[in-house]
């Protein structure tokens, strides 16, 4: 069975699981049959919620004997601060956060999100120092963005 068939397979037993505003992310599976599995949520996804998902997608699995040796694990987490927004949906989530984007070019901007479309982005940043400093709003195709981060601020 090739990884992409049974991320497939993984992917169809999930589903199911995924109830409220809990979504899927990213898959991945490494030779050993180590399924990470990266998950987000609208409201914030919690340990909790984390392990309630691994606990009965490990059930499923076993009883469906899959791996009939059981030779097969789950890590089941959101992606991690530091992890790029993937989804759409992601970047709606943090709206009025601050993110850096990276574009195609190499270009690096950052600002705070206002705004999210399937389409592009937009964000506002302050150009300037002082009374010079100026507020400026800027919009960014989707197809331009290599890839966003969330700034964390502490």
């Amino acid at each position: 069975m090739s990884a992409d068939t049974q991320l497939e397979q993984v992917k169809k037993l999930l589903q199911p699981l995924l109830t409220d505003d809990i979504f899927l992310v990213d898959m991945k599976i490494k030779p050993t049959n180590n399924f990470k599995i990266f998950l987000d949520a609208d409201s914030g996804l919690g340990i909790e919620k984390c392990i309630r998902i691994n606990r009965a997608l490990y059930k499923i699995m076993e009883e469906m004997a899959i791996y009939p040796e059981g030779d097969f694990s789950l890590e089941v987490s959101s992606p991690g601060l530091g992890e790029p927004l993937k989804l759409n949906r992601q970047y709606i989530k943090n709206i009025g956060r601050d993110v850096e984007v990276t574009l195609n070019d190499g270009t690096v901007q950052e600002g705070k999100l206002l705004a999210a479309t399937e389409e592009q982005i937009e964000i506002e940043f302050t150009e300037g120092k002082g009374k010079k400093a100026e507020i400026k709003k800027l919009e960014i195709p989707m197809a331009d963005i290599k890839h966003t981060k969330v700034l964390i601020k502490f």
